[in-house]
């Protein structure tokens, strides 16, 4: 009697992981890059837009990375950079400064794909110093759900509840279905009217940028930072640890020409995903690495489909309390604050300047024109070049010796 072999599994198993990928990366935080859009002062209309872009440019880019270098490159837009577009607020000039804000970032993606170094210069801050920058834009907007439990419990009490039970039980779902309730809450309780009535479709809104210096200073360069801190090099590290060599070159200068391109009508940065590489590049995407990329592709086919839904996002947060719809991305980024405490905190050498760095950041202030997020970055660099990096005695005998600080270079691997 024959003995039967397994047949090796088809396209279905990398597509499927694909669209999970995409489904995750899209309800996780495209309540984010509203809320972080319109706090820069962008109209219901221009955030649509932004967010239509962003997935246009993020699937246009994995559909080409994947099918010419045949490996999982997934692209994201920034999730911690829209936490900082909510932390920097207003911009002195308007949106169409932010517009400009957001060219001059995708421009120093750009001229980091094509200058190594530029890109060496970013990897020498220190590692808790960028970890610090990055907590402290999310603690404000991580605070949201404690806020709303008690301001808004009916309709944000069901939804951290949820939140927790599927973080439990099925942690990459946990934000979508924390969203899914708090939607049949807001149905329940039918307090808000979503106003005049808006197209299901989106439409383009293009604006012209304004390059105001405190824009450029207090919105481009922190978003630069942190993009490039928190997206671009995890996203690169987590495909090197699955056995990919990702052409560094044509990723970082594809999605910094479209960010710059796509600016103008909204879309604040498109970068390496983080977060969501692992579905692409794992192996429960495909046994086989050499068919992985089948995966981001279909994400990639899946995020403009997506776009697509933009209007009808919108619709849905425009019906719902500013504060509710904090609360949700506050949710979703709870998991990246408690990483960015970590790392944070890992080392005692440079401890005082990364909690300095962090405090500033969550401070929210703004001085001659600059956010808190630059002020932030400043601060903690000054801190590390002038504090002592020993930490004191005590500390030092209550933790005992910390291993050496990694760059960020390091830290990627």
């Amino acid at each position: 009697m024959g003995t039967t072999t397994e047949a090796p599994p088809g396209l279905g198993q990398p597509i499927s992981a694909g669209l999970v990928t995409a489904l995750v990366g899209f309800t996780s935080s495209f309540a984010l890059v509203l809320t972080g859009l319109r706090a820069v002062g962008a109209d219901r209309g221009q955030a649509v837009s932004g967010l239509l872009l962003l997935c246009l440019a993020m699937g246009g880019l994995a559909l080409w990375l994947g099918l010419r270098y045949r490996q999982p490159i997934s692209i994201a837009w920034s999730t911690p950079g829209a936490a900082l577009l909510v932390a920097a607020g207003h911009q002195s000039g308007g949106y169409r400064a932010a517009v400009g804000a957001f060219v001059v970032s995708g421009l120093l993606i750009t001229l980091t794909g094509l200058w190594q170094r530029l890109g060496r210069l970013v990897a020498a801050i220190p590692a808790q110093i960028a970890t610090a920058l990055l907590a402290g834009v999310l603690l404000p907007l991580c605070l949201a759900p404690v806020r709303a439990a008690v301001q808004l419990p009916a309709l944000a009490l069901p939804a951290i509840v949820s939140w927790a039970l599927l973080t439990r039980y099925a942690r990459r779902w946990a934000t979508p279905g924390a969203l899914a309730v708090a939607v049949c809450a807001l149905l329940v309780h039918p307090a808000h009217s979503v106003g005049p009535a808006a197209p299901l479709l989106p439409t383009l809104s293009l604006t012209l940028p304004a390059f105001s210096p405190g824009a450029a200073i207090g919105v481009a360069v922190p978003l630069y930072v942190i993009t490039m801190a928190s997206q671009n090099i995890p996203g690169l590290a987590v495909l090197t640890h699955f056995g990919y060599r990702p052409p560094l070159r044509p990723v970082l200068v594809g999605t910094g020409l479209a960010t710059a391109i796509g600016a103008v009508g909204g879309a604040y940065m498109v970068n390496l995903a983080a977060i969501t590489a692992a579905l692409a590049a794992g192996p429960d995407a495909h046994p086989d690495r050499a068919r992985r990329w089948i995966a981001s592709v279909s994400a990639g086919a899946c995020y403009i489909l997506l776009g697509l839904t933009a209007g009808l996002s919108a619709i849905l947060l425009t019906a719902a309390p500013p504060l509710l719809v904090e609360a949700i991305a506050g949710l979703a980024l709870i998991g990246t604050l408690g990483s960015a405490l970590a790392a944070t905190l890992a080392h005692q050498e440079g401890r005082e300047a990364a909690v300095i760095t962090f405090v500033v950041g969550a401070s929210g202030v703004t001085a001659f024109g600059v956010g808190a997020p630059l002020w932030a970055l400043l601060a903690g660099l000054g801190a590390y070049a002038f504090l002592p990096r020993g930490g004191s005695t005590a500390t030092a005998v209550a933790t005992g010796p910390a291993p050496e600080p990694k760059s960020l270079t390091r830290q990627a691997g």
